[in-house]
């Protein structure tokens, strides 16, 4: 009678699930990054008082926070090539993470923006301060350290999503269990291996948030 978790085999299955983790890990780095950015910007534009510019930034945000990611992903790797746009299953999972969790990321710069004080704002003016250097040097600065914990969920929450970028073939981390799972007819040692590695990877991004939150606090994250 064969063990219910095979010590051995679970250590012949580890480097290909290294491998897949790479993948994981890459696509949640880019990801995040290309949400942080790209959600900076969304939140600027919504606040643009030109409503021709506000207003299609609003509905974007709305619609992509309103929709499913793994349709999304689907419209990215189907329908994008027929416009002539040809981007590889990983680039196109990248940019369907980084584009969802944008709108949300978004939302939380928008909160923490609102949050600065209004006098802030007036003391800029009467300074004589352009838009450009009262956003650079007054707003952002007291708006985003507050909102860091909240960007770190998302980041976990990013890198929890990334098994579907198994639906565009990318092969990552729980794809790859399921191929060893099919190829031996074993599959508690690759999912319980898979359940570990999501979960010390998740503790670590959640450290390394609070961590970053710590250092933004000490100087001068606090107003």
């Amino acid at each position: 009678m064969s063990p219910i978790f095979d010590w051995a085999f679970a250590w012949e299955i580890l480097p290909a699930l290294g491998s897949a983790l790479i993948i994981t890990v890459q696509a949640t780095v880019l990801g995040m990054l290309l949400a942080v950015v790209l959600g900076l910007v969304l939140a600027m534009l919504r606040r643009v008082r030109l409503f021709w510019v506000s207003a299609p930034v609003a509905v974007l945000i709305e619609f992509v926070r309103s929709t499913p990611l793994l349709v999304q992903m689907y419209f990215l790797f189907y329908v994008l090539p027929q416009s002539g746009v040809q981007m590889s299953p990983l680039a196109t999972g990248i940019l369907a993470l980084g584009v969802h969790y944008a709108a949300y990321c978004a939302e939380v710069y928008r909160a923490g923006i609102e949050s600065v004080p209004r006098g802030q704002l007036e003391a800029a003016t009467a300074l004589n301060m352009s838009a450009w250097r009262t956003a650079v040097g007054v707003v952002l600065p007291q708006a985003i350290p507050p909102v860091v914990p909240a960007l770190g969920n998302y980041l976990v929450a990013m890198f929890k999503d990334t098994p579907l970028l198994s639906a565009i073939t990318v092969v990552e981390l729980l794809q790859q269990s399921k191929i060893i799972g099919s190829a031996t007819f074993r599959y508690t040692e690759p999912l319980t291996l898979v359940g570990i590695l999501f979960l010390l990877l998740s503790l670590v991004a959640a450290w390394s948030v609070r961590r970053l939150e710590a250092w933004l606090k000490k100087f001068g994250g606090t107003r």
